[in-house]
């Protein structure tokens, strides 16, 4: 499955999730099982925005740091 079909795929959960429709189980990338429910629906969320940056090519490694 693509980064694309993934990203796809959480999209469609959430919308279900926060509509009331499921509580549904949903396995990451990492084969990590996370049933989502109401009451973690920012966690869903979380990982929808990060799959979607890592879909548009920018990663967040961490805060930004200044070396002098």
């Amino acid at each position: 499955m693509t980064l694309q079909e993934q990203l796809d795929e959480a999209k469609a959960q959430y919308h279900l999730l926060v509509t009331g429709q499921a509580a549904r189980v949903f396995v990451d990338q990492n084969g990590e099982r996370i049933e989502y429910v109401a009451a973690n629906a920012g966690r869903l969320a979380a990982y929808i925005d990060r799959l979607g940056r890592q879909v548009a090519g920018t990663v967040n490694k961490g805060p930004m740091r200044v070396w002098m």
